[in-house]
C-alpha cells in the first residue's frame, strides 16, 4: 500500500507537508517527501490523498470497552469482580467481547487501539491489556498483555464495600489491602528466587494473586492507579515509592492541584473522562483547564474516554474539550497518539508514523477539532477498514 500527496503529522519528528507512506504487510516501511517517492510495485494499491491530513491511529489509554457490552445491561457487565476487594489475578482479556458494537463505532471515529482495564471497585482489580479495535478473536487483537496492574483509591472501593459491609470502608483500609498483597507478593518472589538457587528448598505453593504481581514487582509492567482527588493521587505515588513501582495516574481529575509534584516525579497521567458532569464527589474538582495546567507544568498526558462513561468513539472530541480548556491542538492530538503510546510504553509499535511502526493510520479532510470530525480513511495493521 502506498499513500501519496499527504500532509503527514508524524507526531514524532517533523511534519511532512507533502509526503508519502509505504506500508508492507502490517508495518510502515518507508516515510518521506514526494521528492523521494519510489515507484509503485506491481499490484500495489496506491491512494492519492490530495493534500489531506495523515495521522497515526488514535489510542485510548484507559477504557473498559468490550468489558461492558453495549445494550446488554448486567448480563454484559464484566468490569468489576466486586465480591472480593483483591483480585490481581483477573485478566481483562478474559472478559472482552470483540463483537461489542462500540468497537466498530470506535474504529469509524479513528480509535485503533484501546487500553482495556478491569474496573475500579477493587483496591487491586486485575491485569490491563491493550488491544486493536478491529477483529473477532481478542487473542489476535492483543498488543500487550499484561500491560499493567489496575489499582483503585478513593470513592469507588469505599462505596462498593462500605455498603456490604466489608473492608475497605476507608481510604486507610484501601491502602492497607494494597500494601498487604504487595508485601505477600514480595515474599513469594523472594521464596521463588531462593528455591531456584538452592535445590534443598521447595518453592512456595502456587498463589495466583502473587504470580500476577510478579511482573509488576520485577519492573516489567506499570501500576495504573485510579485516582481522582489530589490526595488520592499522592497516596498512589506514596505506595509506588514504597514498592519501587512505575506509577501511572488514571483520571487525575485534580491533578492540576499537584501538577508540579507530578512533573517532578515524572508520573504519567491519563486524563478523563472530560465530557461529563460533576456527578460524584470525586469529580467535584473537574475543570476543563486541568489538562492544560498539567501540560504547562511538564506532566506527560494522555487523554481517555473511560468508556462506557464516555463512549469510546468520542476520544477525539475529548481531546477537543481539553483544547478548549487551553491545551494546544498539537498537544491534544499528541495525548491520543504518541504521548498516549509513551505513557502506556507502547511507543515501539504505536503512536507515530515511522518505519517499523504498526500501520495504523487515519486520513482527515475536515478540521480535527470540529464537532463530529471523523476520518475519511481508517487503516489498522495495514488493512483499509474504512
Amino acid at each position: 500500500m502506498l499513500l501519496i500527496d499527504a500532509n503527514i503529522w508524524t507526531m514524532r519528528g517533523p511534519d511532512i507537508p507533502n509526503g508519502f507512506v509505504r506500508v508492507q504487510g502490517n508495518k510502515i516501511i518507508r516515510v518521506g517527501s514526494m521528492e523521494e517517492l519510489p515507484p509503485a510495485s506491481v499490484g500495489e494499491a496506491v491512494f492519492d490523498l490530495e493534500g489531506r491530513l495523515l495521522l497515526p491511529g488514535f489510542i485510548d489509554a484507559h477504557s473498559h470497552i468490550g468489558l461492558y457490552s453495549t445494550a446488554q445491561g448486567a448480563e454484559g457487565d464484566d468490569i468489576n469482580e466486586d465480591a472480593d476487594p483483591c483480585t490481581p489475578h483477573l485478566r481483562a482479556l478474559d472478559g472482552i467481547d470483540p463483537f461489542d458494537t462500540a468497537l466498530g463505532e470506535a474504529v469509524r471515529k479513528g480509535v485503533t487501539c484501546a487500553v482495556v482495564s478491569p474496573g475500579s471497585a477493587n483496591p487491586i482489580a486485575g491485569q490491563v491489556c491493550a488491544i486493536k479495535t478491529k477483529g473477532r478473536w481478542v487473542d489476535r487483537m492483543t498488543v500487550a498483555e499484561p500491560l499493567a496492574i489496575k489499582f483503585a483509591l478513593g470513592e469507588n472501593p469505599k462505596m462498593t464495600y462500605g455498603i456490604k459491609p466489608q473492608t475497605p470502608v476507608t481510604r486507610m483500609g484501601t491502602a492497607a489491602i494494597i500494601r498487604e498483597q504487595l508485601c505477600k507478593a514480595q515474599r513469594y518472589k523472594a521464596d521463588l528466587e531462593r528455591a531456584a538457587q538452592d535445590d534443598d528448598l521447595d518453592p512456595p505453593e502456587y498463589d495466583a494473586r502473587c504470580e500476577a504481581l510478579l511482573p509488576l514487582l520485577r519492573g516489567e509492567i506499570a501500576a495504573h492507579f485510579h485516582a481522582h482527588k489530589a490526595y488520592d493521587i499522592l497516596t498512589a505515588m506514596r505506595i509506588c515509592k514504597e514498592f519501587s513501582l512505575r506509577c501511572v495516574i488514571i483520571h487525575g481529575t485534580e491533578g492540576h492541584l499537584v501538577a508540579d509534584i507530578l512533573a517532578q516525579e515524572q508520573v504519567n497521567v491519563v486524563c478523563g473522562p472530560l465530557i461529563c458532569g460533576r456527578t460524584k464527589p470525586e469529580l467535584g474538582g473537574l475543570v476543563t483547564q486541568s489538562c492544560a495546567l498539567m501540560s504547562q507544568a511538564g506532566v506527560r498526558l494522555a487523554i481517555c474516554t473511560d468508556h462506557p462513561e464516555v463512549p469510546q468513539e468520542y476520544l477525539l472530541m475529548s481531546a477537543s474539550v481539553a483544547r478548549a480548556g487551553g491545551l494546544s491542538e498539537r498537544a491534544a492530538v499528541s495525548a491520543i497518539t504518541i504521548a498516549a503510546a509513551e505513557a502506556m510504553e507502547l511507543d515501539d509499535r504505536l503512536g507515530s508514523i515511522e518505519p517499523g511502526k504498526d500501520a495504523d493510520l487515519l486520513v482527515f479532510s475536515n478540521g480535527l477539532m470540529e464537532v463530529g470530525a471523523r476520518p475519511d480513511m481508517v487503516i489498522i495493521d495495514g488493512m483499509l477498514i474504512k
